[in-house]
C-alpha cells in the first residue's frame, strides 16, 4: 500500500488486468488515487479483480475486452471516457505466449498469428483508439509492457518477436504523439511470479540463481515502474524502455560463476 496520490483525478485503462502484472498495476494506480478501468478477455475474472478494489474503497470498473477485436477495443475506450469523463493513461498488458514446438519448422501459422495479433497488434489497436482521448488531457501517457524476450534469446519465437516489435512501436509512436502532448514508454520485465508459473516452483527456484539481485520479480515490481513512467515524475521521458529485470540482461551471472577469480577460493 502506498500513500502517494500522483494520480488523483486521473483515469487509467489497463488491458490484461484480470490477474498478474495487469491486476497489480490496476491496484497500484487505484492506491495512488486513479479511477481505473480494468479490461480483460476474461470478463468474470476481471470483474472479480475490480470488485476487490472497490471493496478496498477504490474507484474501479471492469469491462470485457478482446484486444484482437478492434470493435471491442473501441467500445472499451469509449466506456472509460463515458464513465469517467476522460482518459489520461493507457497501460497495455494483454499478451499471448504460445509454447514453441521442438522444431522451429513445425510451428503452426495459427500460433504465430495469435501471439503477434494479441501482443503487438492488440497494443496497436488500443493505442489507436485511445490516443485522441489521451491527447485532450494535457497529461496523456501510454505505457506498454514488453519483455526481456524482446532483447535476448529466452525462447518463444512468436512472443519474443511481438515483444521486440513493441519496442519499435513505442519509439515510433512516441515520436508521433509528442507533439500531441502524449508520452509513450515501455517497461521490459524479466521473469515475474504470476499464475503462468503455478506448479513450477522448482523451476522458479532454479531461475532465481540467474538473477544478480537474487530473486525473480513480483507483479508489484513492474506496477511500480509503470506508475513512475505514467506519472508527472517522468514528465521529460518518452520513447524509452525501462528494463526491470533484477540485472538479468546486464550481468551474465552464469559466466561470472563459471569464470571465478583465483582469489575467490
Amino acid at each position: 500500500m502506498t500513500d502517494i496520490t500522483r494520480f488523483s483525478g486521473h483515469t487509467v485503462m489497463i488491458t490484461g488486468a484480470a490477474r498478474g502484472i495487469g491486476a497489480a498495476t490496476a491496484r497500484r494506480f487505484a492506491e495512488e488515487g486513479a479511477r481505473v478501468l480494468l479490461t480483460d478477455r476474461d470478463g468474470p475474472e476481471v470483474e472479480t479483480t475490480a470488485a476487490r478494489l472497490r471493496k478496498q474503497g477504490h474507484t474501479a470498473r471492469a469491462r470485457a475486452c478482446d484486444v484482437s477485436d478492434g470493435a471491442s477495443v473501441e467500445e472499451a475506450v469509449a466506456h472509460a471516457v463515458d464513465v469517467f469523463g476522460a482518459l489520461d493513461v493507457l497501460v497495455n498488458c494483454a499478451a499471448s505466449c504460445t509454447p514453441d514446438t521442438p522444431l522451429f519448422e513445425d510451428g503452426p501459422d495459427a500460433a504465430w498469428d495469435r501471439d503477434l495479433d494479441i501482443t503487438l497488434t492488440g497494443t496497436y489497436r488500443c493505442c489507436r483508439a485511445a490516443l485522441p482521448h489521451l491527447a485532450t488531457t494535457g497529461r496523456g501517457a501510454i505505457v506498454n509492457i514488453g519483455s526481456v524476450n524482446g532483447l535476448q534469446d529466452f525462447g518463444n519465437h512468436a512472443y519474443s518477436a511481438a515483444k521486440a516489435g513493441l519496442g519499435s512501436l513505442t519509439r515510433t509512436l512516441a515520436g508521433h504523439a509528442a507533439a500531441r502532448g502524449v508520452r509513450v514508454n515501455l517497461v521490459t520485465p524479466g521473469t515475474v511470479r504470476t499464475s503462468a508459473w503455478e506448479g513450477r516452483e522448482e523451476e522458479l527456484d532454479e531461475i532465481r540463481s540467474l538473477y544478480p539481485l537474487g530473486r525473480v520479480g513480483e507483479p508489484e515490481d513492474i506496477a511500480a515502474a509503470v506508475a513512475f513512467l505514467a506519472s508527472g515524475d517522468a514528465a521529460w521521458i518518452t520513447g524509452t524502455a525501462l528494463t526491470v529485470d533484477g540485472g538479468l540482461t546486464a550481468v551474465n551471472t552464469g559466466f561470472r560463476t563459471a569464470v571465478r577469480h583465483p582469489d575467490d577460493d
